[in-house]
């Protein structure tokens, strides 16, 4: 089924327009008013377009599968957490938890995102254009964290197999963090989800952090870091 419809929340419910996006195969979609309502466009597994104009509140874009979701302002925790695939944008500011367990997919915050950006993260690609709060990329596994501003402390904490790169300055590296060179892979990795982002950068201006691989394995050597 392909539809293209406008929702405005003055006048339907977030359940009305979460269950016409879950019954569509196809088609555009436009939120109007949505008054930073919780859990917009939730649980979406279709090839969608989705504009929601205006702010939005907790967990707008969760569990996205294949849809190319786009915020046109600020929105809550969790935004686009658990993302499978597709992409979500968002014009304005992020708050905590951006695109927490994100599995695959592209997320893209033009302004800067609060704290544990990309936390536990497990194969989501992240581009940030402002700043990143603290502990960012926590306990991430897989993916990339691309920020064009500065990371507040505790970045990468716990890291496993994500990499992060950052074109500023870093607060605070976290446990078993640290600085890796910036080899033309890297380089190129970067250049391609600036590309896809539609954010700009010079890819050489970037650092490149991951994990140091001591706390894989426990060690007494290291029980201060666990």
């Amino acid at each position: 089924m392909t539809r293209n419809s406008d929702f405005d929340l003055k006048t339907h419910t977030v359940r009305e327009f979460n269950a016409t996006l879950h019954a569509a195969e196809a088609g555009s979609f436009t939120l109007h008013n949505p008054g930073g309502a919780h859990a917009l466009a939730c649980g979406v597994n279709a090839p969608l377009a989705i504009t929601i104009k205006g702010h939005a509140g907790y967990y707008c874009a969760g569990m996205n599968k294949h849809a190319q979701i786009q915020v046109e302002g600020n929105a809550g925790t969790g935004f686009a957490e658990n993302i499978m695939s597709g992409v979500a944008r968002l014009t304005g500011n992020a708050s905590q938890s951006l695109a927490a367990t994100g599995c695959g997919g592209l997320v893209v915050v033009e302004g800067s995102a609060a704290a544990r950006a990309g936390i536990s993260s497990r194969g989501v690609d992240i581009v940030v254009g402002g700043d990143v709060g603290h502990m960012a990329a926590f306990m991430a596994q897989a993916g990339r964290l691309v920020v064009l501003g500065n990371a507040g402390a505790g970045l990468g904490d716990s890291i496993y197999e994500a990499e992060v790169f950052v074109r500023g300055t870093v607060d605070g590296l976290g446990a078993d963090c640290e600085e890796k060179p910036m080899d033309a892979e890297s380089t190129s990795a970067v250049a391609d989800l600036l590309e896809q982002s539609g954010l700009d950068a010079e890819p050489s201006d970037f650092k490149r952090y991951g994990s140091a691989r001591k706390l894989y394995h426990f060690s007494v050597d290291n029980m201060d870091d666990y």
